[in-house]
């Protein structure tokens, strides 16, 4: 009875170690995998364009995610305070009045959400294929 609990606490080890194993080896991988619109966000980043929005706001949350995991190479202002209740300066200088605006270099912005094909013909930034 002995040797049938100690195996069954052999295997339950064995296996958590191999699900960390596998957990880690994936997020890893996954860390090292280009995004699909790397190149983009960062060519929007070089051109001067910038990404104003506020963390609580769900535009910013859906404009972000067009990105998926190259929304960390956005060129991204956060407006709002830590606790959500004022505008930061730099928003308030630039006279930010909603969530997303997009702000490029010739002076012009874009209120609310932009599809990456606008933001494309905006900037000559070159969506992937």
């Amino acid at each position: 009875m002995k040797k049938t609990k100690i195996k069954i606490f052999i295997t339950i080890i064995v296996i958590l170690i191999l699900g960390i194993i596998l957990t880690v080896a994936s997020k890893s991988n996954s860390a090292t995998t280009p995004g699909e619109y790397d190149a983009f966000a960062t060519c929007l980043k070089d051109k001067g364009v910038v990404f104003y929005g506020a963390f609580w706001c769900p535009h910013c949350k859906a404009q972000k995610a067009l990105f998926g995991s190259s929304e960390k190479y956005l060129p991204y202002v956060e407006c709002s305070t830590p606790d959500a209740l004022k505008q930061t300066q730099v928003c308030i200088d630039k006279k930010i009045m909603g969530y997303p605006t997009w702000e490029f270099p010739d002076g012009t912005t874009i209120a609310g959400e932009a599809s990456l094909q606008t933001l494309s013909q905006k900037t000559s930034c070159l969506l992937p294929q």
